[in-house]
């Protein structure tokens, strides 16, 4: 059933003044005519409907008190699909949560089940070769997507008793991502870093890289805030700001991007949130062929597209692990019968280093320092109000990109910050750049892990803010963004605003020649 509440009085989302000023509310009107036009969600009017601010949860409960996992990372709407629960309660209840805006609720209540019974699964299984953890559940419940709105969301698991709550991610996928800009869900990287059943793609039973998983499994779930994975920090706060904004989007996950080389046919724009890491070759190529056809790509992050993934089916269906064996590649039985290294895509026997794609490439871990303008006059810029040498305190962290002229790097580029940093007694910077293509498509990339978790930054920072982050970041951060959604919208960005090249006055002589 579809259920609706009165709406929730909210506080003003920080900077909502500003975005205002910067005409973030209104959004672009050839992007709302290109929504109007063509089928998918009507983001504007999905997002004025009541939200439904008690989604948070607010009693974890004790370990397995419940836990759960859905048996397909994305589903279109209409299709069902089961979760896998196990609780130490006699019931429990399931409620989807569609991520959003709603008027600072930032979610909306489409579907409650009716009480379930409750059953304790077992514990986890660890393949003995590869230390792959994964759960071998029975399924639950069935979950009748009908009527729900294309988008993402978070199922809250419910104990009847009232004691224990827990999140299962899943994205309703758009069947179509025409004329739109398309989110992209990092669940390879949520997966790469989940440490459910003792053991994630860096270490495991000894807390050492030796221990770690070769391979990764979707059949079990999210160790990490309260079931989300790295949902709520890297992704929510994005998702928020452009459904706000009320702009033309589609929602998919990287398996589904990797796994349809048309969906992003004719897209706007591609958005890569803030830690996504894990690529598929197939993804790659194809997120690749849509920027070289004038499609706009923002990496609101740093670290993407760094590591090298192979995806294979488990027992519940296919794409459900992710095979990642870093330096020892060679030990793979995948590329031993032939295909791709699932190492760094940097490195040999198949190097192709991510700034090729991106202009940046990832540069170190851990950071933590100082965001600081270079190019203020920029059209990215308007209506921060920032000058030269401003900074913006932990911006820059806790992993950071730069333009290296030594690697394969798309011309021109336009640094717009360029941040000195120290990563592990080593000097470097941290760069914003946006660059353009012969295809009339730019790219946006931020340089800082950060920047997604930035955009709810309010209030004065230091030991009350989130890293540290302050108002000011929060300000800055929320009005680039919402400059570089609108200008991506309205279709290929390089080709109505090219980069003007400034590399040299950054790298010197190294990088005086533009050239791929």
């Amino acid at each position: 059933m579809i259920l609706g509440f009165a709406a929730a009085a909210i506080a003003p989302w920080p900077g909502a003044t500003a975005l205002a000023a910067a005409g973030a509310d209104s959004g672009p009107q050839d992007a709302v005519r290109a929504a109007s036009q063509g089928d998918g969600l009507d983001v504007r009017a999905e997002n004025a409907r009541p939200g439904s601010p008690d989604w948070r949860i607010t009693r974890r409960g004790p370990a397995r008190a419940i836990e759960g996992f859905a048996e397909r990372v994305s589903t279109r709407c209409g299709e069902p699909f089961a979760v896998r629960v196990s609780t130490t309660a006699a019931f429990y209840t399931v409620s989807a949560y569609r991520m959003g805006w709603y008027g600072g609720a930032r979610a909306r209540l489409v579907w409650r089940s009716d009480p379930l019974p409750g059953i304790l699964q077992p514990s986890a299984r660890l393949d003995p070769e590869t230390r792959m953890a994964h759960a071998e559940w029975q399924p639950t419940a069935q979950v009748d997507t009908s009527g729900w709105p294309e988008g993402c969301y978070l199922l809250r698991l419910d104990t009847r008793d009232g004691h224990a709550q827990r999140y299962v991610p899943v994205t309703v996928r758009s069947s179509s991502a025409v004329g739109r800009t398309v989110v992209v869900n990092s669940v390879a990287t949520w997966q790469a870093y989940n440490r459910w059943g003792g053991a994630d793609l860096y270490r495991g039973a000894t807390g050492k890289s030796g221990s770690r998983s070769l391979r990764v499994s979707f059949d079990r779930p999210y160790s990490g805030r309260q079931g989300a994975g790295q949902f709520l920090p890297f992704e929510a706060p994005l998702i928020a700001l452009a459904e706000r904004m009320g702009l033309p989007l589609a929602y998919a996950t990287g398996v589904d991007v990797a796994r349809d080389p048309e969906f992003l046919s004719a897209a706007a724009a591609v958005l890569s949130l803030g830690h996504d890491e894990y690529w598929s070759p197939e993804q790659r190529r194809h997120v690749t062929r849509a920027r070289d056809t004038g499609t706009n790509l923002a990496v609101l992050g740093a670290n993407c597209c760094y590591r090298r993934i192979r995806f294979e089916p488990s027992a519940v269906g296919p794409d459900r692990i992710v095979v990642c064996y870093k330096g020892d590649y060679a030990k793979d039985p995948g590329f031993q019968r032939g295909s791709a290294p699932t190492n760094d895509f940097r490195r040999a026997p198949a190097r192709e280093p991510e700034s090729a794609l991106l202009g940046v490439i990832y540069d170190g871990y851990p950071v933590d320092a100082p965001y600081v303008v270079s190019h203020p006059d920029h059209w990215l810029l308007t209506g921060t109000g920032a000058r030269a040498g401003d900074s913006h305190p932990h911006l820059v962290g806790v992993e950071f990109d730069r333009v290296n002229p030594a690697y394969p790097t798309p011309r021109p580029v336009e640094v717009l910050a360029h941040s000195p940093v120290v990563c592990k007694g080593r000097p470097s910077y941290a760069d914003t750049a946006y660059l353009s293509l012969p295809s009339g498509a730019a790219v946006f990339a931020t340089g800082t892990m950060r920047w997604v978790e930035a955009l709810d930054a309010s209030g004065p920072g230091g030991r009350n803010g989130r890293h540290g982050l302050d108002a000011r970041a929060g300000h800055f951060t929320r009005t680039v963004t919402a400059n570089v959604l609108r200008a991506f919208a309205r279709g290929p960005a390089g080709r109505a605003k090219p980069a003007q090249d400034n590399l040299a006055a950054h790298y010197g002589d190294t990088a005086a020649t533009p050239g791929a």
